[in-house]
């Protein structure tokens, strides 16, 4: 449930990215836009009565459909969407849209980053829904290390289910190529670590909702 209140500030999204899509999906409405071609979509999220989740990490490699069920929960549960791609560094950006596989060198500023956001976001007691790749255990501790209270869900998909998303899409700069090398290198979560996986197969809302119950299972585990 979620009050009706005065609403938080604004955050800013990129027009046309998966955050400023996935956002409006969650939110059924179209995304107001700044002044007609301003740079980014303003999305406004609803105040949560109550914290009764902690900050959601949600994970997987590219076309797994990360971003979109991360800004749906994020509608849901009442509170802020961090899109993880937003804080890459354009070098970063420019090794994979050149298809180069960016390197454990390469990722540290940028999981720095996100733990910064996420532990900032602990102290202040405002839990958020986060979208990460977040391929490998080291990377989810650095994440971890921000906020520890924080749970991943980790969509998960056969090579070609999630070759042929991204094969079709047209608005991310990750070029189809670089997939195998993201999933050579995607560890599941241990057993020790806070979180679940869901299967990509069917609709996005059937991902979603299949998201929202794992979710809520974990919270029984963790808490019964």
């Amino acid at each position: 449930s979620v009050a009706t209140g005065d609403p938080p500030p604004p955050y800013a999204v990129p027009p046309g990215s998966h955050a400023e899509v996935a956002w409006a999906h969650g939110n059924g409405r179209q995304p107001s836009r700044m002044g007609g071609g301003g740079r980014h979509t303003v999305c406004r999220m609803v105040q949560p009565r109550e914290v009764t989740v902690p900050s959601v990490v949600v994970i997987g490699v590219s076309g797994s459909g990360k971003s979109t069920v991360a800004a749906r929960l994020a509608a849901r549960l009442g509170r802020e969407f961090v899109e993880g791609d937003e804080f890459h560094p354009a070098e970063n950006v420019a090794k994979m849209s050149a298809g180069i596989p960016l390197t454990d060198e390469d990722r540290l500023p940028w999981l720095g980053a996100l733990a910064g956001v996420l532990a900032e976001r602990a102290a202040s007691g405002i839990p958020v829904v986060l979208s990460c790749s977040a391929l490998r255990r080291r990377y989810r501790e650095i994440l971890r290390a921000g906020d520890p209270s924080l749970v991943f869900i980790h969509v998960h998909g056969a090579a070609e289910v999630l070759r042929n998303r991204i094969e079709a899409r047209r608005d991310h700069f990750m070029p189809p190529n670089l997939l195998e090398s993201q999933l050579a290198s995607m560890e599941p979560l241990a057993q020790d670590e806070p979180g679940v996986t869901v299967s990509v197969v069917g609709s996005p809302d059937e991902v979603f909702e299949r998201a929202v119950a794992a979710l809520a299972g974990l919270r029984s585990v963790r808490t019964g």
